[in-house]
């Protein structure tokens, strides 16, 4: 079996349900950070502060974002907290996964365009594009490797679906 991917292939649903959960317990970590004070008396200038340096053609873009955000910051603030705590558990327990990797993905494309600033701005000196866009994909490749493997027995929502055959359209890809 040595050089055919034997062992990886036969463990294949318990490593990718590994990463997965990795994946969730970097979102915990992350959903804790923001529940933070400094997190939230700081997340208008957080905003604001995206626009810097960005090309004027996307200046509406930023500004848009920064004065809806302005208006209820804390509001803000705690439902980015709560929907990447949502994340982690989805991932973690493996519960409605269709729906968090697809919001996941918009969530993840969401990080990189309003704070990340699409990774910008972009000079000679750039070196990185941003981890929001790298969310987004992990979400893709997630999303994938669910669908090609069909239910996975090390996940929630396997087992509710044994019980309710309609949770399959939430969880299953």
């Amino acid at each position: 079996m040595r050089g055919n991917g034997g062992w990886f292939l036969m463990n294949a649903f318990p490593i990718a349900r590994a990463m997965e959960v990795l994946f969730g317990l970097v979102w915990a970590i992350d959903a804790a950070l923001k529940f933070q004070v400094s997190f939230v008396s700081q997340f208008s200038s957080l905003i604001a502060a995206s626009a810097a340096g960005q090309p004027s053609w996307l200046s509406g873009w930023f500004s848009f974002w920064s004065a809806v955000t302005m208006v209820h910051p804390t509001y803000f603030a705690y439902s980015i907290a709560i929907l990447e705590s949502v994340l982690a558990v989805s991932l973690v327990v493996g519960l409605a996964r269709k729906l968090a990797y697809g919001g996941g993905f918009v969530f993840g494309l969401l990080i990189w365009a309003i704070p990340e600033g699409f990774g910008g701005p972009y000079g000679p000196s750039s070196t990185d594009i941003g981890t929001g866009i790298i969310y987004a994909f992990v979400f893709v490749f997630l999303a994938v490797a669910s669908g090609l493997g069909g239910p996975n027995k090390y996940t929630l929502d396997y087992h509710i679906e044994k019980r309710f055959g309609w949770w399959k359209r939430i969880a299953e890809i």
